[in-house]
């Protein structure tokens, strides 16, 4: 009979991803779902998983009139874990953080069941840091986590990332764009929902970078209110594209925000890098994620607020002309990057999971 385990990962593409990439690595386990309605799990997940959809409230940090109404959500949404554990005989819960993974870890352990929770920032979530005492494991995806989790039992993983990004580009589909093969291409990734203020300085800098020959494929979001301003034969702005493995390893350079996904799956294409972090990200995370890859000489890392056009589109030009550096960064990116994420993560579900 099947092992029955139970992933709890909501919301975003940073949770579901790594989520998923596990998954694939247990096709003898029996895995079912647990998420949110309304979020991009109800998209990603039911063709696959059989998906439990429960009322999930926020966790706040400090102490004020909401503190009791959410705790009173929190011991419902608890219960409403403990029933699909309990009808459904899992033998063990796994998740990617979030606010989802306070109910699933609380649930699984009030039953006994082991609980496993990936992290997949360098600095910790505040779900992580509360909740992780209650954990049998917490694997992270950056090895500097560990030094804000003391006296928990963690464990050294990396983020898994989607198959299609261990690929070798010689087997991924090839672009549908019209970029000559000997381009200096960059990339813009504000991450699933776009950062307008990057895209805003991405596009005072174009001009000069278009005259020094360089291309740009920018993921703009879809929030973006000036998203059509700018217009040039070497310039694609796109919502969002499908085949980023394809994307990023074809790129010369990337810019854009650091969250977890982002970061590992430039890692992983052994991308050079130039960082923005989102300024009101939660515990400054983004902002700790960058400076992993900075401190290997992977990417370079501007804080927003002191960033210029002035600046960014010298950096660019610089690299542009110093292939030297940009080998050695995508060299450093190399060495942080884990391929066998995945493989690392589902045998620690292995051991304690069965």
């Amino acid at each position: 009979m099947a092992t029955k385990l139970l992933i709890a990962a909501s919301g975003t593409g940073g949770h579901l991803f790594p989520a998923i990439a596990l998954a694939e690595q247990l096709p003898d386990y029996e895995i079912e779902w647990l998420g949110v309605p309304d979020r991009l799990e109800t998209q990603l997940v039911p063709a696959q998983y059989p998906l439990h959809k429960i009322s999930v409230a926020g966790f706040q940090e400090r102490l004020g009139l909401n503190t009791l109404r959410n705790l009173s959500k929190i011991a419902t949404s608890v219960f409403q874990v403990r029933q699909v554990l309990q009808q459904g005989a899992f033998q063990g819960v796994f998740t990617t953080g979030g606010y989802i993974a306070a109910p699933a870890v609380l649930a699984a352990r009030s039953l006994g069941i082991p609980a496993i929770l990936h992290e997949s920032n360098a600095i910790p979530g505040k779900v992580t840091r509360f909740f992780s005492s209650f954990c049998t494991a917490v694997a992270l995806g950056f090895e500097p986590a560990a030094q804000y989790l003391p006296r928990i039992n963690t464990i050294y993983t990396g983020t898994p990332v989607r198959s299609q990004f261990l690929s070798a580009k010689k087997q991924l589909p090839p672009l549908d764009l019209p970029i000559p093969d000997d381009a200096f291409l960059v990339i813009v990734v504000g991450g699933s929902q776009g950062a307008v203020a990057v895209n805003q300085i991405i596009r005072q800098c174009a001009p000069a970078w278009f005259d020094a020959g360089v291309w740009i494929v920018h993921l703009t979001g879809n929030n973006d209110p000036d998203v059509a301003s700018l217009q040039h034969p070497q310039y694609f702005p796109l919502p969002f594209y499908d085949n980023m493995a394809s994307l990023l390893h074809r790129a010369n350079l990337a810019i854009g925000r650091s969250g977890a996904g982002t970061v590992t799956e430039l890692a992983m294409t052994c991308k050079p890098a130039i960082f923005i972090p989102f300024p009101a990200a939660a515990e400054d995370h983004q902002f700790y994620n960058a400076q992993v890859l900075a401190a290997s000489g992977a990417a370079i890392v501007f804080r927003q607020k002191e960033l210029t056009p002035e600046v960014l589109q010298r950096q660019v030009l610089e690299l542009l002309h110093s292939p030297s550096e940009l080998q050695k960064m995508a060299a450093a990116a190399e060495k942080i990057a884990v391929p066998d994420s995945a493989e690392r993560l589902a045998k620690l579900v292995r051991e304690l999971v069965h």
